[in-house]
């Protein structure tokens, strides 16, 4: 039997003649598609039944959520927020575009009145950050409030990757010119 592609609740076979798979199910002795995929027959080993599976085509995405802990790069700065492309969401790699943005009071926990977005992040910079809710039908909104997060790369005007000198400052090994940021602490 060949690959065919089936969608949730959708018949396959008797549960008597196959073993049900990952994305079947079976219900009064019949086995049903649970996901949309391609549905295919494995042969069992000594004296089973073959297997019946449906695989989807790719995995799903990560996506972000609140609580979790993201790493993106800038892409614009604005006087109230700087918005960030969404790479990786905890350890997982980004199948799909997603952006997030950092508004001015979610920069750090303190003196948020004195926060100026260009003196955090620059365009190009890889930020990890904190979703903190789902945003508008645009982006999410991010934080970067905690000691952990923030800038954890930058490259300077001349090129170079640039150093973290302390929590709001990076400093350019070649230049040795100091840029103004809110760095993360180093993990």
């Amino acid at each position: 039997m060949e690959p065919s592609v089936v969608t949730p609740g959708q018949r396959l076979g008797y549960a008597g003649d196959y073993i049900a798979g990952p994305g079947t199910y079976e219900r009064g002795g019949l086995l049903y598609a649970s996901v949309v995929g391609y549905r295919s027959v494995s042969p069992g080993d000594d004296h089973n039944l073959p297997i019946m599976t449906v695989s989807r085509e790719k995995e799903q995405s990560a996506v972000p959520e609140v609580g979790s802990v993201i790493t993106g790069k800038v892409i614009r700065v604005a006087p109230h927020q700087a918005v960030i492309a969404i790479m990786v969401v905890g350890d997982t790699p980004c199948k799909e575009d997603f952006l997030g943005a950092v508004r001015v009071q979610d920069v750090r926990a303190v003196e948020k009145d004195k926060v100026k977005i260009y003196n955090s992040f620059r365009p190009g910079d890889i930020v990890r950050a904190e979703v903190i809710s789902l945003g508008d039908a645009r982006s999410y909104y991010l934080s970067t409030a905690k000691n952990e997060l923030g800038v954890i790369f930058a490259t300077s005007v001349a090129g170079a990757t640039m150093i973290p000198i302390s929590w709001q400052e990076m400093q350019c090994p070649l230049t040795k010119t100091i840029e103004y940021r809110k760095c993360s602490k180093p993990f």
